[in-house]
């Protein structure tokens, strides 16, 4: 889809041009390092059904994945711009609900010249304050930074200032493309616009299929770049046939192929000429060690071997 289709089928939402200059600056720092920038898409998509939007089509993706995917690569020593889903998993924050930390935290003494000092069972938060130390020395290392997006519209226009950003780098940038991006769209021509009234009786909704933004990504945004792409599927007969059809039309370089019953445990790392299964052991699980992890550390692999064909 041309420039112009996207703005004409998706209105840039408002702040979208600032954010491309922030994450324009965020790329050119880090990729003046040498350091290697991996872009995480994150959580779902909201398709607003009015123009005055009162109702969505959503779907269940919590961003879980995304958001300890972008852990393990920040501790690989990756640069990691986050886009990600309002109010969905957010690095190190979605181990700890509010609710958990509400009941654990308390106020040690009254707040001095400002400062409110807080205390907690060093139990009742178990890795809290890894998980804050973590957070704390990626935001000032300058490693980290998060995008916010709630629509489809959001996403899809972030998306592409976010290639943009990371084109510069060539090879050394990753696109992990791991939000559940919706099919389906009502286009703003078509949108009633007040709230859709239940006293019409039943709802019947023609919806559009959402344009593939892969085949722009990899040919014209980013096309030296190292870009995995995800396929969930519910039939496990399926589900390594759509991945290679996937890499035949798309030309990219990998699929994270998973089923929806077993995606935390078991995903199949499926490229042009190559499977590979990785498997949480039962072991694994009572550790605390995620599939996330194995994900990461395959990855990275594949992204040094992808940069030093490419040199």
């Amino acid at each position: 889809m041309a420039e112009m289709d996207l703005v004409a089928e998706f209105p840039q939402p408002p702040g979208a041009a600032r954010w491309a200059e922030v994450m324009a600056r965020f790329a050119a720092g880090l990729g003046a390092q040498g350091r290697r920038v991996v872009l995480v898409t994150s959580g779902g998509t909201k398709v607003p059904l009015e123009a005055r939007p009162v109702r969505f089509l959503d779907n269940f993706s919590s961003g879980r994945r995304g958001a300890t995917s972008a852990e393990a690569f920040l501790a690989a020593g990756y640069g990691v711009l986050f886009l990600y889903r309002a109010r969905s998993a957010f690095p190190y924050a979605h181990r700890f609900p509010p609710q958990t930390w509400l009941s654990a935290l308390r106020p040690s003494g009254p707040a001095h010249k400002g400062l409110l000092s807080l205390e907690a069972e060093e139990n009742a938060l178990p890795g809290f304050a890894t998980a804050l130390r973590s957070y704390q020395e990626a935001a000032a290392a300058g490693t980290f930074l998060a995008v916010e997006f709630t629509t489809l519209a959001d996403y899809l226009h972030l998306l592409q200032a976010a290639a943009q950003a990371l084109n510069p780098l060539g090879p050394s940038a990753m696109f992990y493309l791991a939000a559940a991006v919706s099919d389906f769209y009502v286009p703003v021509s078509e949108m009633p616009e007040h709230k859709i009234q239940s006293s019409g009786g039943p709802l019947q909704i023609t919806m559009k299929m959402v344009p593939k933004m892969l085949s722009p990504l990899v040919k014209d945004w980013a096309p030296k770049a190292f870009i995995i792409s995800f396929k969930l599927e519910t039939d496990p007969s399926i589900v390594i046939n759509r991945a290679r059809n996937a890499l035949e039309i798309y030309h990219h370089q990998v699929v994270v192929a998973n089923i929806l019953e077993s995606r935390q445990s078991f995903v199949v790392i499926v490229t042009k000429d190559s499977e590979t299964k990785l498997l949480l052991s039962e072991e694994e699980i009572e550790k605390g060690i995620e599939i996330e992890e194995k994900i990461v550390d395959n990855l990275q692999s594949r992204h040094t071997a992808f940069i030093c064909g490419k040199n």
